[in-house]
């Protein structure tokens, strides 16, 4: 039985189970169980009395009988949406050299004892991916052509690949890492693709073996970006404008939410002051809402800006937008150290913030996810990565609207910032990447492989080193 009544009193967590190395988190339709991909394998939470959330099952290093296995880095775990018995776990989110790649099929009818039923090898990493209809579209970062892929997840044949290198000549141009497939999301029969600074796309899938361009929200020229020097190719992989992030609509198809993952750049040290700091350009970015009600003439509504953050930089305090869910006319939203925040966008045009929980010294979301709505017995999940010596988690919030009592501010400057574990698996890691590198989750610069790979992996240690600078 569910909890009965909301919260009399502060706006507050209902409960919290510690789930190390959480990343994205789906919900059933039920609302009882809670799936979380988990860096190195995945889980199950009954989440039915969301005071108590319960651990179910913990599943760590699949596949580690097959050449290159186990499957590592597990950022995204999907449900069939209309199949919530099957759950797709995808990686690795980041090149990793030798290392097994591709899609593993879990039966979860009993999600006390899932069950892998299948595994279908992909000859790219998997950083996201999105099921529907035995369907799975993942992101095929090659350092080349980035594809968005879909995938027959009985027979593990691939149905089509769609890349914006086809649409036009001129995108080929255009630097693969500004041009990253990090998010789809599927609606009906149009695929939102999120190419990082060339916009996002709608693909008509009607056909899956023949997808076509419906649509375009905020896509830029490309001959620019094809102009760009190296050191302008880095600024623009980690500044505002572009970012685009992740992708997902409400259950009419037909608003749209953009979020934007991006962060500041020091440019100046300036003289100490009562509040001291630094000059920074560019910041964390908010998401976009946009009417797609028309898909060949979107049109935008509003943004929800992003929590501020003291240090903006991309090794500083991370309070950009990142995984949301749009559902009966609210906006359920993850901000890293940011929060967790509600938006009423019945009014899309104009979104009201009606709750915000945030805990930065212990807390870093990577999404939110609507369990069961209302007032008096809904609530929402949200999934952090943790942050330093504290694990990662999941979360259950109330669905009403209310404040934090004594809500902590920004972090102080000069407070050290403990690095979210996001690297390869290990426990406690440090945020070294793998091959050396710097392992960003949802950083689109960092989706190739191979030697496109390892130079994106380079140009966003150089961004980094720039921030220092």
């Amino acid at each position: 039985t569910r909890r009965g009544a909301a919260h009399p009193g502060p706006y507050e967590p209902y409960g919290s189970i510690d789930v190390e190395g959480a990343k994205e988190a789906v919900v059933g339709p039920d609302g009882e169980v809670a799936y979380l991909a988990t860096t190195t394998g995945y889980a199950t939470v009954d989440v039915s009395v969301p005071d108590r959330p319960e651990l179910l099952a913990d599943v760590r290093d699949p596949l580690a009988d097959r050449e290159g296995g186990p499957l590592r880095v597990i950022f995204d775990a999907k449900l069939d949406v209309p199949d919530p018995t099957t759950l797709v776990v995808a990686g690795p989110a980041n090149p990793r050299r030798g290392a097994l790649s591709g899609l593993l099929v879990v039966d979860v009818s009993d999600p006390t004892d899932p069950a892998a039923v299948a595994f279908h090898d992909t000859d790219v990493p998997v950083h996201n991916c999105f099921v529907a209809d035995g369907l799975a579209y993942l992101t095929g970062n090659d350092g080349g052509r980035n594809p968005t892929v879909s995938v027959d997840l009985e027979t593990g044949t691939e149905v089509a690949r769609w890349s914006v290198v086809d649409v036009a000549d001129a995108w080929a141009a255009v630097p693969a890492g500004l041009r990253s497939v990090h998010d789809v999301y599927v609606a009906g029969d149009t695929a939102f693709v999120a190419l990082w600074d060339a916009g996002t796309w709608l693909v008509d899938v009607s056909d899956p073996a023949d997808p076509t361009v419906r649509g375009r929200v905020d896509v830029p020229d490309p001959e620019p970006l094809a102009a760009l020097d190296d050191a302008a190719v880095r600024r623009r992989a980690t500044l505002p404008p572009g970012n685009h992030h992740y992708v997902a609509t409400d259950e009419s198809g037909t608003l749209l939410g953009v979020g934007r993952e991006s962060w500041g750049r020091r440019v100046a040290a300036v003289t100490a002051t009562a509040t001291g700091g630094a000059e920074f350009v560019g910041g964390p970015s908010g998401i976009d809402l946009w009417d797609v009600s028309d898909p060949a003439d979107p049109v935008p509504r509003a943004t929800v800006p992003a929590p501020a953050s003291p240090d903006p930089t991309y090794a500083g305090v991370w309070t950009t937008a990142h995984n949301f869910e749009l559902s009966g006319g609210v906006l359920y939203s993850s901000w890293y150290r940011g929060g967790v925040k509600r938006h009423d966008v019945s009014d899309p045009g104009a979104p009201e913030q009606v709750s915000w929980w945030r805990d930065p010294a212990a807390a870093s979301f990577w999404t939110a996810r609507l369990a069961a709505p209302g007032d008096r017995e809904g609530f929402f999940v949200a999934s952090s990565m943790g942050v330093g010596d504290v694990p990662g988690r999941l979360y259950t919030f109330p669905d009403h609207a209310g404040e934090q009592a004594a809500p902590p501010g920004v972090l102080p400057r000069g407070t050290a910032t403990p690095r979210p574990r996001y690297d390869t698996g290990t426990t406690g890691g440090s945020g070294a990447g793998v091959d050396g590198g710097v392992s960003a989750p949802g950083f689109g610069v960092a989706a190739g492989v191979g030697g496109a790979a390892l130079a994106a992996w380079r140009l966003l240690r150089r961004a980094r080193a720039s921030d220092r600078e």
